[in-house]
């Protein structure tokens, strides 16, 4: 096969064209080795364009979330200076109150920062789901370890109403539904039940939290996911519900929000597509 001395130029141009930026097509509908490699080089072309907008958009993720992160962090960290220096002149009683709101707003801030990092880490690609078969049961009881003391102090108690056998990644699994539980603990009033369920048909498995709240309106529902939407909320930063979302839809889910009248709660269902 010979190939001359300007189809080799021309080749050469493009791909320095590609380099910085200019689209190039080498590909021909001839047969032969010169048109097999030209057809390489534009797969690789293709593949190196596509592994920089993926840099470029993970570094704008990366970006966002460390803007959230400042951003949030500016309302706590300066409650905490203003109670430091209020600290030196006031009472021992005082002290002690602002003590205590100095080590809730460092738990708010490390719960920030935590969720912040896990979900970044989620939509970069960079966990490993390992799925295995688990009770909803024994998801359950890893969970309620992280919210008993919030359970205790509103007086409400969690019931596991049907438990089902299903297969997901248990470490992330159990992170989504403490999330959900929180939500439905903050939502609910004191000395209230939230309701857990589950099952499956054909198409998927699912878990639901119910809660014991108020309800929710059609247009309340659609902001629920985005992140800071519930920073009205008195113990959360808005922050657990994307989370939860992130980790199911890694694992091919998707949480589905059903909300009832008002006054008779809402439930979240978590899915698992076979």
């Amino acid at each position: 096969m010979w190939i001359s001395k300007k189809e080799i130029l021309e080749l050469s141009q493009g791909i320095q064209k590609a380099i910085e930026g200019e689209c190039f097509d080498p590909r021909d509908e001839k047969e032969g080795s010169w048109s097999i490699l030209k057809n390489d080089i534009y797969t690789l072309m293709n593949l190196e364009r596509e592994q920089r907008s993926a840099a470029i958009e993970e570094k704008e993720h990366l970006s966002e979330y460390l803007s959230d992160i400042s951003h949030q962090l500016k309302t706590p960290v300066s409650s905490i200076l203003l109670m430091t220096e209020l600290m030196e002149d006031a009472l021992e009683e005082k002290q002690k109150e602002f003590l205590f709101c100095i080590k809730k707003e460092v738990r708010h801030m490390e719960w920030l920062v935590t969720a912040l990092l896990k979900m970044a880490k989620i939509d970069s690609m960079n966990v490993n789901f390992h799925k295995d078969k688990v009770q909803v049961g024994e998801l359950l009881d890893h969970a309620m370890e992280s919210i008993e003391i919030i359970l205790d102090i509103r007086n409400q108690t969690v019931k596991l109403k049907e438990d089902i056998q299903l297969v997901c990644d248990r470490k992330w699994t159990t992170e989504a539904l403490i999330n959900l539980l929180k939500n439905a603990s903050e939502c609910s009033d004191e000395n209230s039940e939230i309701l857990v369920d589950s099952g499956e048909n054909p198409i998927y498995c699912w878990i639901s939290v119910t809660d014991q709240g108020k309800g929710l309106k059609k247009d309340q529902i659609a902001g629920l996911f985005r992140r800071f939407e519930g920073t009205h909320k008195e113990n959360g930063y808005g922050i657990g519900l994307p989370l939860a979302l992130s980790i199911m839809r890694a694992q091919n889910g998707e949480i589905e929000v059903q909300s009832g009248m008002e006054k008779e709660g809402t439930t979240f269902v978590m899915k698992f597509y076979k």
